[in-house]
């Protein structure tokens, strides 16, 4: 090992000196050449599927349509039974016989595979696709799948098909806890087999795809991305187009429909039957007395929808009961003060069908509070409605908006695009002295700021004219086409103007995302006859008043900290638990307790949202809870070494619940053979990569540290960055600072460690830390790495195609950059070459945990409940919770292995994630190692700011960890 660090070392002195010999040779395949020579069957795993990948620069659905304008549309319906496949490729897939239901033979694909069908085609033309399909259990997740036409994608929007899976609140009636507040129904899947045309996943196209099929053979080729599912069959058809509304009118009086008269029907808003998503779950508003049921003290379960209504494709149904056939009017009571500028938009249907054209694309305007918006205004459109039971829905569509973000989308890459060819002969900070010659060197640099100038003028312009007034929605556009304007008349100022272009392009960015986000909050649905009144109850000023009043009042006798029921039986077995995360995570949580932990155990928890940084000041106080949960790796061996936090091996049953687990996850709080708190979260860093940026670079993703310093010198020659871990100081002062997590994986990689003889010394003195120091600072003192940044912009950007973050990442990116979706991936980092030729990628892992409190009275009951929360059913319930209440965003990183396998992660990414996995290391908690993140920082920040050398840096500062190490274990009365 020492020899191989020497070598390392020589090696390191001598890159640099290469590397800048290499920078000033023209730029060529000879230096990527480089980066692509480590393969090994890890390396295959990580390109797996890469070819398949889309591409920003693909053949979009609007180019598509283009070279097939004017086709024709046969009237032709090609029905393809799912179970006639002509191939399958790969496991999971199932014939099944008189499936839930439907006659003759489905067919089961499962989340991973391809199946074939072939098929004739007699007239040449453009078709819609449909698949009737049958969303079985899977991981609570939207299905996805990718289309092949003749073993070719027909556009890129193919590569990103959903398939909604159907919920409803798990029970009829609301449920009330002994507070007499609403508790929130817990959604669950209720499936049916369903007809869905295949469209833009995205919502920028309003219409279903239409497909070009020549007269002939073909072959359609469905691929599993993400969720199993039931498929009947395929079908190729015309999707009719609903009249106008004038047209409707004539047919309705040759139909003989007449209005009906004094009929009235009300349905509550939260009443809704079925949902495209879980997070589409009943709310409870308190702001207004125009909701019902209201109250102002009490949770009432009175709207559905708000700020988790908003993503196009989301839907949600009601069933409406006519008693008699005629013409009716609808109004909605509802409100939308969420988005200025742009409206938000729903298409309604009634029983599947757009009742007539204007319905596709409703307008919910902006407006403080809640209102009645009658469709149709002061002229209610009617509706024909038969006696019986009818379905309503309404689902989110982009609207007339949809062309114009995904317009902006476009600019927004093309602008991206440039930024980088830009960054790649400036670098981030230019010579303001300099001339770069930009327009030169960058041929089509004016003419692509001109052409996205006149776009960004022409949508500003699009969206006044559809909002019907100035807001800051245009203002960012008009902001990026002026400056472009500026960069246009005078190119010598591109360099100088570059931070603010990069910081416009943020923006512009940040616009798409909001703008593709549609809210409304739905109260009541009322239809009527057209002679009856829609009420307005609680929409006038008096109520208003009111509502202000009592609400005020109120809330000097409401205890907003304590979460559902409440013990109030002294008899009863009862413990106290803290929670510290946000009050939706307290619920979902406190609701998961009365239904699976408490009916079960009889033990009753007082569940309370609190500041966690009063935990110690509370325990201190003796006023400390049973339980602390969500609580920071390094408190409960702090806590252990002053008895206040309960040793968990004293159980009979530890060691089974312990295998619940990796070992990796116990480390942290493991402590003198004791075990002080069970995981709840593990987190790990993962390798981030822009497969569009690398691919134009001709980069491979690095295997090996010496991959990574051949693909330094071709980055820094572009003036890209490779992104390690942030070296921050800590957020609040006094909080703890862990080791840095590049360090700690360099460290385990080449065989050290953090503490030696039991946790009595700081190993960080041996050779193999010194020179894992050296390794690290050397990234910044050479290399001339970034410290701290903002890892998700600058990717998004492309400024920095790579980089090592935590994996929960991920979940921020599919959110926060939808313009490169699919564009990106993750593996695991590299790792270190060993003698026998493998490589070593060990990463620490971070996390948090739940603590018992040695104060605890009824230590069993205590114990009873953290098996409960940490255990396979509980954990996996609480992460898709968490990702139907607040969205992907939200996925739980939990530390459970068998939960994790449940959350729905898209096969070839979890995959990935699995890989890394199997390397994860624990970091230790000795006395006194609160030393060892801060001083490890000090000497870093000595090394590579203060310029003096890395051994003598790292030896100073590990005297002051081996001196408190020592002090503290003489303090706590532990052998030297």
């Amino acid at each position: 090992m020492v020899s191989n660090l020497r070598l390392s070392y020589i090696t390191r002195k001598i890159v640099p000196v290469v590397l800048a010999f290499l920078i000033v040779l023209p730029f060529g395949s000879g230096v990527q050449a480089d980066t692509s020579s480590s393969s090994s069957s890890t390396n295959e795993q990580l390109g797996s599927g890469t070819d398949k990948t889309a591409s920003y620069n693909e053949r979009k659905y609007a180019q598509y349509m283009k070279e097939y304008e004017g086709a024709a549309r046969p009237e032709k319906e090609i029905v393809l039974e799912a179970a006639g496949y002509s191939r399958l490729d790969g496991a999971g897939f199932e014939k099944i016989d008189q499936y839930e239901g439907m006659d003759g033979v489905s067919l089961l694909t499962g989340e991973a595979g391809e199946a074939d069908w072939t098929f004739q085609v007699e007239e040449a033309g453009l078709y819609n696709l449909s698949l009737l399909y049958y969303p079985i259990e899977g991981k609570s997740s939207a299905i996805e799948r990718a289309l092949w036409i003749d073993g070719e994608r027909p556009f890129r929007e193919a590569a990103f098909l959903q398939f909604d899976r159907i919920w409803d609140n798990q029970k009829e009636k609301i449920v009330q806890d002994n507070q007499g507040n609403d508790l929130r129904p817990k959604q669950i899947e209720k499936p049916r087999w369903s007809e869905k045309a295949f469209q833009d996943s995205d919502g920028y196209e309003n219409e279903p795809f239409l497909f070009y099929f020549s007269r002939g053979t073909h072959t359609i080729t469905l691929e599993s991305t993400r969720e199993p599912m039931v498929i009947k069959q395929l079908k190729l058809f015309q999707q009719t187009a609903p009249l106008p509304y004038e047209q409707m009118l004539q047919q309705y009086d040759a139909d003989g429909l007449k209005e009906t008269e004094g009929q009235m029907i009300t349905i509550e808003g939260e009443a809704s039957r079925a949902k495209s998503s879980p997070t589409l779950y009943p709310l409870s508003e308190r702001s207004s007395a125009a909701v019902y049921p209201y109250s102002a003290s009490k949770i009432k379960i009175n709207t559905i929808g708000g700020f988790n209504w908003r993503l196009p494709g989301q839907w949600m149904e009601w069933e409406i009961d006519v008693p008699e056939t005629g013409l009716y009017k609808i109004a909605f009571k509802s409100q939308q003060n969420f988005v200025r500028g742009i409206y938000s938009t729903r298409t309604l249907t009634i029983d599947g069908e757009v009742p007539f054209k204007e319905m596709e694309k409703i307008p919910f305007r902006y407006k403080s509070g809640y209102r009645l918006d009658v469709m149709g205004g002061k002229d209610p459109y009617l509706f024909p409605l038969e006696q019986g039971k009818h379905t309503l829905r309404l689902e989110v569509s982009l609207g007339e908006f949809a062309p114009l973000i995904r317009e902006v989308e476009e600019s927004l890459y093309s602008l991206n695009e440039m930024y980088r060819k830009i960054l790649m002969i400036t670098g981030t900070k230019p010579d303001e002295f300099r001339d770069y010659q930009l327009d030169k060197k960058v041929p089509d640099l004016l003419s692509v700021f001109g052409s996205e100038r006149d776009r960004l003028k022409a949508i500003a312009s699009q969206l006044v004219k559809l909002s019907g007034q100035s807001s800051d929605q245009e203002a960012l556009l008009k902001t990026m086409a002026v400056q472009l304007d500026e960069m246009i008349k005078d190119p010598d100022t591109v360099p100088r103007r570059l931070t603010a272009y990069k910081t416009n392009t943020g923006g512009l960015g940040t616009w798409v995302q909001q703008a593709r986000q549609q809210p409304l909050e739905i109260d009541t649905i009322y239809v009527a006859s057209p002679d009856k009144k829609f009420p307005k109850k609680g929409m006038g000023l008096s109520s208003k008043l009111k509502h202000e009043a009592t609400t005020f009042v109120s809330s000097f006798f409401t205890d907003y900290n304590q979460i559902g029921n409440v013990a109030e039986d002294d008899a009863q077995r009862s413990i106290t638990v803290w929670i510290g995360s946000g009050r939706d995570q307290a619920n979902t949580m406190k609701a998961m307790i009365d239904e699976t932990f408490t009916s079960v155990t009889g033990i009753n928890v007082n569940l309370k949202l609190v500041n966690m940084g009063t935990l110690l000041p509370a325990t201190l106080a003796g006023q400390g809870p049973d339980v602390a949960m969500q609580i920071d790796n390094d408190i409960p061996v702090n806590f252990a070494m002053r008895n206040a936090s309960a040793d968990l091996t004293q159980f009979a049953d530890f060691t089974e619940v312990k295998d619940r687990f990796r070992p990796s996850a116990i480390v942290p709080y493991s402590y003198e053979k004791g075990v002080f708190a069970l995981p709840e979260t593990q987190t790990f860093n993962m390798l981030f990569y822009r497969k569009d940026v690398l691919s134009e670079l001709g980069l491979e993703v690095p295997q090996t540290w010496d991959d990574v310093s051949n693909l330094l010198a071709v980055l820094s020659k572009n003036h890209m960055q490779f992104g390690l871990p942030v070296v921050a100081q800590a957020a609040v002062q006094g909080q703890n600072i862990p080791p840095n997590s590049m360090y700690a994986a360099l460290l385990f990689q080449n065989g050290g460690a953090f503490y030696r003889d039991g946790g009595k010394e700081s190993d960080l003195d041996s050779r193999v830390g010194i020179e894992t120091f050296k390794q690290w600072t050397e990234f910044y003192t050479d290399y001339k790495l970034e410290r701290e940044y903002d890892f998700a912009n600058r990717f998004r950007t492309g400024q920095m195609p790579i980089g090592i973050a935590d994996y929960t990442t991920y979940n921020q990116l599919s959110v926060f950059a939808p313009e490169i979706r699919g564009m990106w991936g993750f593996a695991p980092i590299p790792g270190t070459a060993q003698k026998d030729g493998t490589v070593n990628r060990e990463v620490p892992s971070g996390g948090s945990a739940v603590i018992m409190l040695n104060k605890a009275e009824d230590k069993d009951a205590a114990w009873q409940f953290m098996k409960w929360w940490t255990s396979d059913a509980t954990q996996t319930v609480f992460g898709r919770e968490m990702e139907g209440l607040m969205g992907a965003a939200a996925r739980y990183p939990t530390a459970n292995i068998k939960a994790l396998d449940s959350l729905p992660w898209p096969v070839a990414d979890y995959e990935n994630l699995k890989a890394q996995f199997e390397w994860v290391q624990g970091m230790p908690e000795v006395p006194g190692g609160y030393f060892t993140g801060r001083h490890l920082f000090n000497a870093f920040y000595k090394t590579v700011v203060g310029q003096v050398e890395a051994r003598e840096s790292i030896m100073d500062y590990v005297q002051y960890m081996q001196d408190e190490i020592r002090t503290k274990r003489k303090e706590f009365g532990l052998p030297q």
